[in-house]
């Protein structure tokens, strides 16, 4: 479904909303009044009158209603993009390039135009040059079969493209680590699938790049719609309060009731005592573990292993193991010296308990197997700071900062006509600022 596996995403995918498209119901209104004006010449058979910016050129003969330009799409984020959403670019002007006959029909011309495109994952790099810009898609042909599609076309891919963009600067960040998708809350559901496509596009262009092996990983299922997967998570803070705010009971519920395969993982700032939270629910799972590891109910017993801890202290609390210096930055939410707290607390948990004879080392194992996964305001300055510090985080679940769009991170599409045929011949004409431009990763469509 990108350049990773050479293969593009089935049109159908997309659930194209192709009759109100064509109408241009999702179009900025000034693409509609050109296409009107466009159609309105056509009829009347104009031809080009006035004083053409290619002065040796006779343009008297285009007829202005059917000018055949070229139209290329790009992006100007500086160094470089991760690109996503060309595949549904493409099947929006599959399915909508063309007008309406008089009989009211849509006459369907996409097969009239020349396109070409990159492939979904596709690095492209900007330097700051708009005469330098690299072109993800470029469409030849009738201008007015598809000029109503530029708004659509431009909106499919600007957004996927910021998030993959975000998702691969936020994994360099990380260092290797896990980065999970959550932000699934902070924007509206339908577009979930999309932005975990994107997601995964962020992930399989780091691995490309650095020779590594990270996982997709979504909180929701539409989020992994795209790859036919499934969301991944554990308890909620709602989960804790329905046991009367009894973080092990809740945790100890859940490792006796739910599938094995979902992986336990205790959230333990519930009480801002993430310490103390987690070396309860470690012990609790523990006493457990051993009681059927003794007993040869080794399958039993991996349900009560514990995966990991979560502290999401929000950043307006400090934890009761911090020891306040005065320095909101150091003392307050999920900061480096609570995760060095949570994970020498982990370490030593098994030196408090009363291990059997025999047992110490698979205590000392199963404490040091738990994994700390952070949440909680974490985008790519912070995440970087923790990495820098060598903080012990296992992995990142990062939120609203993988779909930001600042002036960092826009990826804000642009789509110009730079040139126009002219009889047989192609000529260059574009806005000031502005000129045709290649990119050898440029696939011809049709």
């Amino acid at each position: 479904m990108s350049i990773f596996n050479n293969k593009r995403l089935p049109e159908e995918l997309f659930l194209i909303d192709a009759e109100r498209i064509r109408q241009g119901w999702y179009s900025d209104k000034y693409f509609c009044n050109n296409v009107e004006l466009l159609e309105k010449l056509a009829a009347e058979k104009y031809h080009f009158q006035g004083e053409s910016d290619l002065k040796d050129i006779d343009c008297s003969v285009i007829c202005t209603g059917n000018i055949e330009v070229e139209m290329q799409f790009f992006t100007r984020r500086r160094p470089f993009s991760v690109v996503a959403g060309v595949d549904e670019a493409l099947a929006i002007l599959k399915q909508c390039a063309g007008y309406y006959a008089e009989n009211g029909q849509f006459v369907n011309t996409y097969n009239e135009l020349e396109v070409e495109a990159v492939q979904d994952g596709t690095f492209v790099t900007y330097d700051g040059d708009p005469k330098q810009v690299v072109p993800v898609i470029k469409v030849r042909g009738n201008h007015r079969y598809f000029a109503k599609l530029e708004t659509v076309m431009l909106g499919a891919i600007a957004e996927p493209t910021r998030i993959a963009t975000n998702v691969f600067n936020t994994l360099v960040a990380a260092r290797n680590k896990e980065v999970l998708f959550f932000p699934a809350r902070f924007t509206p559901y339908k577009i979930q699938a999309l932005h975990g496509y994107a997601y995964s596009l962020g992930i399989d262009a780091y691995n490309k790049k650095y020779g590594k092996k990270n996982g997709a990983f979504v909180s929701t299922d539409s989020g992994a719609a795209y790859w036919s997967g499934s969301g991944v998570g554990t308890i909620s803070h709602s989960t804790i309060a329905c046991f009367c705010g009894d973080t092990v009971e809740a945790m100890y519920q859940f490792s006796r009731l739910l599938n094995p395969a979902i992986n336990r993982i205790a959230l333990i700032d519930f009480h801002n005592d993430c310490v103390g939270e987690a070396k309860k629910v470690m012990k609790r799972l523990w006493d457990k573990y051993l009681e059927l590891y003794q007993k040869g109910n080794l399958e039993e017993a991996r349900q009560y292993k514990l995966f990991g801890v979560r502290p999401d202290t929000s950043a307006n609390m400090r934890d009761k193991s911090i020891v306040p210096t005065g320095n909101k930055l150091l003392d307050m939410g999920v900061s480096p010296k609570l995760v060095w707290n949570i994970r020498e607390g982990l370490d030593n948990a098994y030196l408090e308990w009363n291990v059997p004879a025999g047992y110490l080392e698979l205590a000392k194992e199963y404490c040091k197997d738990v994994k700390i996964f952070v949440t909680g305001g974490f985008n790519v300055k912070k995440i970087r700071e923790f990495e820098e510090q060598d903080v012990p985080v296992d992995f990142y679940g990062v939120g609203s900062s993988l779909i930001e769009n600042s002036p960092e991170t826009n990826n804000d599409f642009t789509a110009d006509i730079v040139r126009i045929k002219v009889g047989n011949d192609w000529h260059n004409l574009a806005k000031i600022g502005r000129c045709a431009c290649t990119n050898p990763e440029l696939e011809l469509i049709r």
